[in-house]
């Protein structure tokens, strides 16, 4: 943790100066960015778990505490209003005291109904960033999530600072924990529900914890993207294991994917293909490179790894340009990664938010931006066998390209994704989940 306490400081800085320069550009008074509130359910008297807004722990790793405030304008310290109420039904927060502290001043609220007395008094020319926009209102606030505040936050937050990068290698090293525990647990015949538990246990994370619905995937249900159903009953048989799942550190987090084999066979060997495509990908992560040319580098490297293994009859630059590839690999290469798993700011060209579009043939990808140094990217190729994609080539001159006795080879191991989490650097790449040894 000293990692975190030594580059904490130069975060806040960092986040002051540019605070500054966007208050001064909108001539705003300062910024209040509220932690949020706990969402209801629907016709009861349970609660949603609490999710905080991102733009408030980019300041302070309190992931867990609602009816929080930030007050800051880029030049005075800035001011955290920290919710503590009196009550005997739940744990109350405890008054913080780690090292990011010194960073602010505290004030205390006991009842969230109270908290205008704890904010500016004029808010006429505060900007109110959160989800709680009927608040936002009944507190007067002047400007609620002005899109060229947001658009000036969300450029910047693709930018990371050394303690971002610290809490990101801090996720993934849980992670990896996790993800060796599962795979252990895959060999030695367990169910997706019993993986799922050996995960959590292996870092000390519950469900709410992670920073997603793990896909913790047996078989042919490797195929289902976002499979998250845990199944209590092993299978008959294992053959094949796709576990995509993280962990999160100060509300930064990982997301790692990778895809077992039961038996050294085909399907294992079809595992390393894309192995291979993930480590070339990843290396090609170059300050100035882009991240559009990598994913359509990618759907070549499937084709080709395709028609190597007579799942297709014809050639890598055929299955691209006929769009057969996105048959068998329909989603983006990756993403930006930070505090949220699919991080924000990926289609920005510039900090007024002009945004920048996927290509036409590929919707699904999830950048566009330039690959610049200090962002993080996830690269997650993959290789599937759906059955509703696969139906869609009959009646069209996709279907002759397809050796469909091999697909009914392989469609009953589901596909494979392999996901690391890199770090740009000027000169180099850090792939954070391999440097771990994750295999």
């Amino acid at each position: 943790m000293n990692n975190l306490a030594d580059t904490y400081p130069a975060h806040i800085e960092r986040l002051q100066a540019l605070t500054k320069e966007i208050v001064q550009t909108e001539r705003l008074d300062g910024i209040v960015i509220h932690s949020g509130q706990p969402m209801r359910q629907f016709l009861d008297d349970m609660y949603y778990p609490f999710k905080p807004n991102p733009q408030f722990k980019a300041w302070v790793p309190v992931i867990d505490n609602p009816h929080c405030w930030l007050v800051v304008n880029g030049t005075d310290k800035p001011k955290l209003i920290f919710y503590r109420p009196v009550d005997f039904w739940h744990k109350v927060p405890d008054e913080p005291t780690e090292y990011w502290t010194e960073s602010f001043d505290i004030e205390y609220l006991k009842n969230p109904s109270q908290v205008e007395k704890l904010l500016p008094y004029d808010k006429a020319n505060f900007a109110y960033l959160g989800e709680q926009v009927d608040v936002a209102k009944a507190l007067n606030f002047g400007h609620i999530n002005p899109e060229s505040v947001v658009n000036f936050i969300h450029y910047h937050r693709a930018y990371k600072s050394q303690y971002e990068m610290h809490s990101l290698r801090e996720a993934n090293r849980l992670a990896v924990l996790s993800h060796t525990a599962a795979k252990n647990t895959f060999f030695a015949g367990g169910s997706e529900y019993d993986i799922q538990q050996a995960y959590l246990a292996a870092s000390h994370q519950m469900e709410n914890d992670t920073p997603y619905g793990n896909i913790v995937a047996l078989n042919e249900n490797a195929a289902i993207l976002h499979y998250t159903h845990f199944d209590r009953t092993p299978p008959a048989e294992h053959r094949s294991f796709l576990i995509d799942a993280g962990a999160q550190c100060n509300g930064y987090a990982a997301d790692i994917t990778r895809t077992y084999a039961k038996q050294q066979n085909q399907f294992a060997e079809l595992i390393k293909a894309v192995d291979d495509i993930t480590v070339k990908m990843g290396n090609g992560l170059k300050p100035g490179a882009s991240y559009v040319d990598l994913h359509i580098q990618t759907h070549q490297l499937i084709g080709e790894t395709l028609k190597e293994f007579g799942i297709t009859n014809v050639s890598g630059d055929v299955a691209v340009e006929s769009g057969l590839t996105s048959t068998f690999f329909p989603h983006g290469l990756g993403h930006h990664l930070g505090l949220q798993v699919h991080d924000i700011g990926g289609f920005m060209a510039d900090t007024r938010g002009t945004h920048i579009p996927s290509p036409k043939q590929h919707p699904f990808l999830r950048t566009t931006r330039p690959i610049e140094a200090d962002m993080v990217f996830t690269v997650e190729p993959g290789l599937y066998f759906i059955d509703s994609l696969l139906g869609d080539l009959v009646g069209t001159e996709r279907h002759a390209m397809v050796n469909w006795d091999k697909v009914k080879e392989l469609k009953p191991f589901g596909g494979i994704r392999i996901e690391d989490n890199i770090i740009v650097h000027r000169e180099k790449n850090e792939n954070m989940t391999r440097d771990l040894g994750l295999e």
